[in-house]
C-alpha cells in the first residue's frame, strides 16, 4: 500500500484547499482563547466591606468607624470581613459619644459581616463572586471554581481522542463546540455557585475537546511542511487572538451573566462550518471508508484546480495489506529503566511547573498594579511574540537551552518582582509581561521536546502522562494566586522560585535537536549525568533535524 502523504502529493502542500482548512480550523479554536481565561472576569472579586443596614441606629460619625482598619499592602485599608459590633456602637452613638475621641476604637468587640457586604462597582458591575458572596469564610469557592474548569479539561483530555478515534475528527469537532457553546449558554441560568461550578466543569471538557480534535484533524489533512506551521503559529496565535478578545468583551460588558452570552454567541459562527470542514481523509481510510476518503481528495483537488487521478485507493490492495501487530506497552515501561525512568520524572516536574507557572500568571491579572482590563490585554497580546520566538528557536537551535532559557527569563523577572519599589508600578508590570512572555515560550516548546525523548513504542503514552501533569499544575493554580490574598509576593516567589528550578533541571536532560527519532529504548539518549563521559546511544551524529509537530497548550 502507498503511502497515504504520496497518494496526495498532486494536491499541493498549499493550495486554496489547504488554506481553506488551515485558517477555518484555526479560527474556530478562537472561542477556547476567551473561555480558557474567562474566569479571570466572571469570577473577579471587588473590593468589598462589611455592610451596616440602613436601619442601624447610627450618627453618620459611628456609621463611617464601624469598619475595623487593617494593614494590607503596607496600607492601613477598611477590613473585608469584619466590623464592629453594630449594638455596642449604637449604645455609644444614643450616649452622643465620639468615636476616637470618647471611645477607643482598638478596644471594641468586633464581629463578622453578619448582614453581608457591600461591594465596589468601580471595576466589576457584578460577578459569581458578589452574586453568591464567595469572599471570606467562602472564599476558597472563587478558586476552586477555576481548578474544577481545569479539572473538566483533564477529563475531556482523556476522553477526547479516544472519541474522535471511534466516531470520527469531524463529528467530535462540532459536538465539542456545542458542549463548550451549550454548556457555557446554560451557565447564564445558574440559581447557585454549585449549579454554576458543575457546567463550568463540562464546559472545560467541551473547551479542550474542541481544541485537540481540531489540532488532530488540520495535522491529518495538511502536508508536512505546513503541519508544522498550523500546528504551532496556527492554533496558538488563535488562541492568543480569543484570549485577546476576552478583556475587550469584558471592558464593554461588566454584568457575569451578559459577559457570558456575549462569550457565547461567537461559537455559533462555528455552525456553517459543518459544511466546508471535511472529515480527515486519513481517517475514513483506517475505518474501512475509502470512496468516502476519494470523494473529499477530488473535492479538494477540484478547489485547487488540480487534475484528480480517476483512481486514488485500489480496494484489492487496500484489503490486501493488513495492519503490522504492534507490540503493546504499559504505563510502567516510562520507568523500565534508570535512564527512562529519570527523564520521565524530570519531564513530569517541568510539564507540572510550568503549567503552574503560565496559567498562575494569566489567572493572577486583576491582582496586578493598574488596569485588570489592560493588564489581561496585555498578558495576551505578549502570547503571540512568545510563539513566534519559540518556533524560531525550534527551527535552529538546541531544545535544552532554548526550553532552560526561557525558563530562566520567565522565572528569573517573576522573582524579581519583589525588590521593585511600590511606586514603580509600570516596572512591576512590566516584569510580570516578560515572565509571562518566558513562560508562554517554554510551554510552547515543551511537546516538541517531549516526542523527540521518547521511543516509538511509549511515544503517546510519554505525552499523554506529561500532558496529564500540565493539567493538574492547572488545576492548583488558582490557588497559586489565591495566596495573593495574605501576600501579594508570594505567589510570585512560589512561581519564579519554581520555574528557575525547573529550568535548572531541564540542563540535565538529553539533548534531542538534531538526532532522528528513537524507535526503541535502546536509541534512546541518556540523562547527562548517565553518560559516563561518551554518546551511547549512536545516533547523535545524524545531521537529521525531524520536523515534529507541536502539541497545542
Amino acid at each position: 500500500m502507498r503511502d497515504y502523504d504520496a497518494v496526495t502529493a498532486f494536491l499541493g502542500e498549499w493550495g486554496r484547499f489547504q488554506r481553506l482548512v488551515f485558517f477555518l480550523l484555526s479560527a474556530s479554536i478562537v472561542p477556547n482563547g476567551f473561555n480558557g481565561m474567562s474566569a479571570v472576569f466572571l469570577a473577579g472579586t471587588p473590593e468589598h466591606r462589611c455592610a451596616v443596614p440602613r436601619g442601624a441606629n447610627l450618627s453618620g460619625e459611628w456609621r463611617n468607624a464601624s469598619i475595623p482598619l487593617e494593614l494590607r499592602g503596607g496600607r492601613a485599608a477598611p477590613s473585608r470581613c469584619r466590623r464592629y459590633r453594630l449594638a455596642a456602637l449604637a449604645n455609644f452613638s444614643a450616649l452622643g459619644l465620639r468615636p476616637g475621641s470618647d471611645v477607643e476604637l482598638g478596644s471594641l468587640e468586633q464581629e463578622p459581616c453578619l448582614d453581608g457586604w457591600e461591594y465596589s462597582r468601580d471595576v466589576y458591575r457584578s460577578t459569581i463572586v458578589t452574586e453568591w458572596n464567595l469572599v471570606c469564610e467562602d472564599d476558597w469557592k472563587a478558586p476552586l471554581t477555576t481548578s474544577l474548569f481545569f479539572v473538566g479539561v483533564l477529563i475531556g483530555s482523556f476522553i477526547s481522542g479516544q472519541l474522535s478515534d471511534r466516531f470520527g475528527r469531524k463529528n467530535i469537532l462540532f459536538s465539542t463546540m456545542a458542549v463548550q457553546t451549550g454548556f457555557s449558554f446554560l451557565q447564564i441560568f445558574s440559581t447557585s455557585w454549585e449549579m454554576f461550578t458543575v457546567l463550568f466543569l463540562i464546559v472545560g471538557m467541551g473547551q479542550i475537546s474542541n481544541y485537540v480534535v481540531a489540532f488532530i484533524l488540520g495535522t491529518e489533512i495538511l502536508g508536512k511542511s505546513v503541519r508544522i506551521i498550523f500546528s504551532t503559529l496556527g492554533v496558538c496565535i488563535f488562541f492568543a487572538i480569543g484570549y485577546m478578545l476576552l478583556p475587550l468583551f469584558a471592558y464593554f460588558i461588566r454584568d457575569w451573566r451578559m459577559l457570558l452570552l456575549a462569550l457565547t454567541v461567537p461559537g455559533l459562527f462555528c455552525i456553517p462550518l459543518w459544511w466546508i470542514i471535511p472529515e480527515s481523509p486519513r481517517w475514513l481510510i483506517s475505518q474501512g471508508r475509502y470512496k468516502e476518503a476519494e470523494v473529499i481528495i477530488q473535492k479538494a483537488a477540484k478547489i485547487n484546480g488540480v487534475p484528480a487521478p480517476a483512481v486514488l485507493f485500489d480496494t484489492a490492495e487496500m484489503q490486501d495489506s493488513k495492519p503490522q501487530q504492534q507490540q503493546k506497552a504499559i504505563l510502567l515501561d516510562l520507568f523500565r529503566t534508570r535512564n527512562i525512568a529519570t527523564i520521565t520524572i524530570m519531564s513530569l516536574l517541568l510539564w507540572f511547573f510550568t503549567s503552574v507557572g503560565y496559567f498562575g500568571l494569566s489567572l493572577s491579572t486583576p491582582n496586578w498594579h493598574g488596569n485588570a482590563y489592560i493588564n489581561c490585554f496585555l498578558s495576551a497580546v505578549t502570547e503571540v511574540p512568545a510563539y513566534v520566538i519559540a518556533w524560531l528557536l525550534l527551527r535552529s537551535l538546541p531544545r535544552r537551552y532554548s526550553l532552560s532559557g526561557t525558563l530562566f527569563l520567565g522565572g528569573g523577572v517573576v522573582l524579581f518582582i519583589q525588590l521593585v519599589p511600590a511606586d514603580f508600578n509600570v516596572l512591576s508590570v512590566g516584569l510580570v509581561m516578560l515572565g509571562k512572555f518566558g513562560i508562554t515560550a517554554a510551554f510552547s516548546m515543551l511537546y516538541v521536546y517531549n516526542v523527540e525523548l521518547y521511543p516509538t513504542l511509549v511515544r503517546n503514552m510519554a505525552v499523554g502522562a506529561t500532558s496529564m501533569a500540565s493539567r493538574l499544575g492547572s488545576i492548583i493554580a488558582p490557588y497559586f494566586v489565591y495566596l495573593g490574598a495574605y501576600d501579594r509576593f508570594l505567589p510570585y516567589i512560589l512561581m519564579g522560585s519554581l520555574t528557575v528550578l525547573i529550568g535548572i533541571l531541564t540542563l540535565f536532560l538529553p539533548e534531542s535537536h538534531g538526532n532522528p527519532l528513537p524507535e526503541n529504548f535502546e536509541q534512546m539518549l541518556k540523562v547527562k549525568c548517565f553518560r559516563n563521559g561518551q554518546q551511547t546511544t549512536g545516533i547523535r551524529n545524524s545531521k537529521e533535524n525531524p520536523k515534529i509537530l507541536v502539541t497545542p497548550l
